[in-house]
């Protein structure tokens, strides 16, 4: 079952299985397993094997796409028409849209279709998966430890071989970070560069829909039938604009990579044509032993192929941090302002339209919610914007300008995605805030909406995996693909 889509798409188009099948297949796999790790809190049986009829119906006729009869995972803070989508929050708990988001839509026309709506952290806000209304997810590598988050759901029905990939999205690292922890291969595309559209919102200037799947040459699969303009949602790349071409340009590189069927795939070209990877030794400093050892071992497999690496300086990122928090929050607070109990989500009558509101929101949100919201709201008040939010937003900029030197010398920065393997059970709850630190590595790429790529280069010694992060320059996300490509199939699996 954990083949790669290549391989899918070579057996289903050799009739060697049907779409129908193989999704039987899935199913009885996640009836299964899921009561074990808790991927999907929803698991849509009939829509995917009617998804399935269909797709074997488009590949009698010869109507043959890369994902044409591949089931998928969909995040459940993305909407999915007439399949309740709830952020696994108490205020959405009987949300049914009406609509599709629209990488949900370009997958569906591309011939997917989905088997379920995978668990994850309230609302996008959390890094274990264990703050949703449906249980914790658990790590498939070792379920006495959670897959990560927010998008844990997706990350472990991809590592257990419930999905052949999904969907999540990364606000602060939540593709990356449970791709870490689960071994699997997580891809935040470069702000714009997918319709966030359908996607119920967090911190709308860093959200992100991004892929889940065995490989980065899946990822990419996946991403270039999501990727384009759409005209509603403002912030997607512009058709003809500059971003627009690179993006175009990248995958098209990408894929060219490949010489033949089941071939190496080359170490792709950097700006002069060769390929010279940032390495800030600084952020190793901040990773346990274990994870900055295996990603300069990862790194050397570039450096035999013939890439250049070069030590960089990342001062301006010291602080990023407490930047995406305020900033991160401070949008929290606005978005979910719209849960009221009067506009939207579920309500809870009080004796006025006060007390509704407050007794709406106390039942519907959780305590992590509550603390993001409170926080941000405190962040853009009176007396505190010019001290807080402006502040971040100033930084934010500074970083965005620092990233911009560094790509004028290197063409990629790698780092471990995360300074530690999995968090234990509970471990990051007992931390408290503390844990937030653990996202120092992942949140600068969503400050500065650079794509970045986690694939995992072996695991701890108590068999956890590590991730290593390739980031690079706004709309390079071809290069960062291929960069993945490269290290998994062309270097080392």
């Amino acid at each position: 079952m954990e083949q790669s889509l290549r391989k899918l798409r070579k057996a289903l188009d050799d009739r060697k299985i049907s779409s129908k099948e193989l999704t039987e297949e899935y199913l009885k796999k996640i009836e299964t397993e899921n009561s074990r790790i808790n991927a999907y809190v929803n698991i849509c049986s009939e829509e995917a094997l009617s998804g399935a009829s269909s797709a074997d119906e488009r590949m009698s006729r010869g109507e043959t796409g890369p994902l044409t009869g591949i089931p998928m995972a969909v995040k459940d803070n993305i909407c999915t028409k007439d399949i309740i989508t709830t952020c696994c929050s108490n205020i959405l708990k009987n949300y049914n849209p009406v609509y599709d988001a629209t990488a949900v839509k370009r997958l569906y026309l591309a011939g997917s279709f989905t088997l379920g709506k995978t668990n994850m952290d309230e609302f996008a806000m959390g890094q274990t998966t264990e703050n949703s209304i449906f249980g914790s997810t658990r790590n498939p590598v070792n379920t006495d430890y959670c897959a990560g988050g927010s998008s844990g759901g997706s990350a472990a029905a991809v590592a257990a071989g419930l999905a052949p990939f999904a969907l999540g999205s990364d606000t602060g690292g939540s593709v990356r970070q449970p791709a870490a922890f689960c071994g699997v291969t997580g891809f935040k595309p470069s702000y714009g560069a997918v319709s966030r559209y359908g996607l119920i919102a967090y911190a709308s200037s860093m959200d992100q829909i991004g892929v889940l799947a065995q490989s980065a040459d899946d990822c990419a699969i996946v991403f270039n039938e999501m990727l384009g303009n759409d005209e509603k949602d403002m912030t997607s790349v512009r058709p003809g604009s500059a971003e627009y071409g690179r993006l175009a340009s990248g995958m098209k590189e990408c894929f060219s990579a490949v010489n033949a069927e089941d071939a190496a795939v080359s170490l792709p070209a950097g700006g002069n044509g060769k390929l010279r990877i940032g390495i800030p030794e600084e952020l190793f400093d901040d990773a346990n032993p274990e994870c900055a050892a295996a990603v300069l071992s990862a790194v050397k497999e570039f450096e035999k192929a013939g890439a250049a690496t070069v030590p960089v300086k990342t001062d301006r990122l010291k602080n990023a941090l407490y930047a995406y928090y305020i900033i991160a929050c401070a949008e929290a607070s606005s978005n979910l302002g719209r849960y009221d109990g009067i506009r939207y989500g579920r309500r809870v009558l009080g004796t006025d339209i006060g007390d509704t509101v407050i007794k709406t929101r106390n039942a519907g949100f959780s305590g992590e919610v509550k603390k993001r919201i409170m926080l941000g709201t405190f962040a853009l008040s009176h007396g505190y914007y010019d001290m807080y939010y402006k502040k971040a937003c100033d930084l934010r900029s500074r970083i965005r300008a620092g990233f911009n030197e560094l790509f004028d010398s290197v063409d990629l920065v790698i780092t471990p995605t995360v300074t530690r393997t999995a968090f234990k059970s509970g471990e990051a709850a007992a931390l408290s805030t503390a844990a937030y630190a653990e996202d120092r590595l992942l949140v600068p790429a969503n400050l500065a909406g650079l794509p970045s790529l986690s694939v995992p280069v072996g695991k701890d010694k108590a068999g956890l995996p590590i991730g290593m992060m390739i980031t690079g320059k706004g709309f390079a996300d071809g290069l960062v693909l291929s960069a993945g490509r490269f290290y998994q199939e062309g270097g080392r699996l």
